[in-house]
């Protein structure tokens, strides 16, 4: 069983520690440690963190192997810190049964970079008429907990219902995007001032809004879990924040480029700013943040969505919606969460790998930092600047709204179960 011993690490960005890791667990954490034998990394006061989680990552595979595979997801994951991605349902064929999930999960296992725990169809073929093989995917070797027909709405109330209730029996959340397709026909972008001066088709809040406030009432109702993706304006905020003070059980996701891009960015008619939900406004960039510091938000999700170059370098109104964002999230919540004062590390570290953890069931991950515990564990260089360069990405797609942009904070190590999977930035 190999050693490795993380010397001067910052553990959750508190006072200098050394960090003994045995085989596959975190064998002591203090000071002044030594291990015969044991690889040493010398961490110099950067910030040791759980191995991140991410609740909502698009790895492509099956059937769109152009944008991404589970192996070159896994790889961007494990170069952002991750060693969980749950992966969402929305390949060719959809993962709506039995079989698709279990080639995801097998694929993960194979790449060895991070887990991969599937995610679920809601739906058959996300067409939202009728419920998918919900127990038989929960049921299989993959143990799926999370259902979901993100990138679609599950927009029928019957059929929410009837989701809500089937997953109750087995401790399974449904995790809703929430958008109403009657009120986004043609949408393009934020509807507001700058839609209206741009001429595009405005995608209403309300639009978000409206599905939440019906499916808080709905998981309250039927006693059920229903997690909000990808949650982008003030008013949905408002309603969680409503939602938790009845005790409904309801959690929440919101990702990077919604804590930093405004849909003044959409000015430029760049299509790497076109995502779904879209860019808001500076009001709800504000509110978003206060809401993740305060709790209301509980976790921060990437939404990791991969597209290959013909599908975003053309004309704004053809462009396919999405980002990637494996490698640059914790950048960016650095950037606008602790650099700002609202988070500390220990608050990244509970919203971006033990809640996570927690919703989807990860058993293992979002562990403390702490002896006994699982060696999933992620080093960063908080004092690092740069730009982003999305040809050094591990991902097969490079469609980031970040390129160029000096971002905070590097990546150095990450261990998944005491094994490294990233040293000294670099994929082993």
């Amino acid at each position: 069983m190999s050693k490795t011993l993380i010397r001067g690490a910052r553990v959750l960005g508190g006072e200098p520690q050394d960090v003994l890791v045995d085989g596959e667990t975190i064998a002591r954490v203090g000071t002044g440690l030594s291990a015969e034998g044991a690889e040493v990394v010398e961490a110099g006061g950067k910030v040791l963190l759980p191995g991140l989680v991410d609740l909502h990552t698009h790895l492509r595979e099956p059937g769109r192997e152009d944008s991404e595979t589970v192996l070159t997801g896994t790889r961007a994951a494990a170069t952002g810190g991750y060693t969980t991605v749950f992966a969402m349902a929305n390949t060719f064929p959809v993962a709506d049964t039995a079989g698709v999930v279990e080639q995801v999960w097998r694929l993960g296992r194979e790449s060895g970079y991070c887990d991969v725990q599937p995610i679920g169809a809601v739906t058959v073929g996300l067409e939202g008429s009728k419920l998918a093989e919900l127990g038989a995917m929960h049921e299989s070797a993959a143990g799926v907990t999370v259902f979901s027909d993100d990138g679609k709405c599950v927009h029928d109330a019957v059929i929410m219902r009837r989701a809500l209730e089937y997953v109750k029996a087995f401790g399974g959340v449904v995790a809703q995007h929430a958008q109403e397709p009657r009120l986004t026909e043609g949408a393009q972008m934020n509807e507001g001032v700058v839609s209206a001066e741009l001429g595009l088709g405005g995608w209403p809040a309300v639009a978000e809004e409206s599905i939440i406030a019906r499916d808080v009432l709905l998981a309250e109702h039927v006693g059920s879990r229903v997690h909000i993706c990808h949650l982008s304006t003030a008013g949905s905020v408002e309603i969680v924040r409503w939602a938790k003070s009845r005790g409904i059980d309801v959690t929440a996701e919101v990702t990077p480029h919604h804590l930093l891009l405004t849909d003044e960015l959409v000015r430029t008619y760049n299509p790497v700013y076109k995502v779904n939900p879209p860019l808001r406004t500076e009001r709800d960039v504000h509110t978003l943040r206060e809401a993740l510091a305060d709790g209301t938000i509980d976790i921060v999700a990437t939404d990791h969505a991969p597209h290959p170059h013909e599908d975003k370098d053309c004309e704004w109104a053809a462009a396919a919606m999405g980002m990637v964002g494996l490698e640059t999230a914790l950048s960016v919540v650095q950037e606008t969460m602790v650099d700002t004062g609202l988070l500390d590390w220990a608050g990244v570290a509970d919203r971006m790998s033990a809640r996570p953890a927690q919703i989807g069931q990860a058993t293992g991950q979002g562990r403390p930092v702490s002896a006994g515990e699982p060696a999933n564990l992620t080093l960063v260089d908080t004092a690092y600047r740069g730009q982003v360069d999305p040809a050094g990405f591990a991902s097969r797609s490079r469609n980031t709204p970040y390129e160029g942009r000096e971002l905070p904070g590097r990546v150095t190590h990450t261990w998944l179960r005491g094994k490294a999977t990233l040293v000294d930035g670099k994929l082993t």
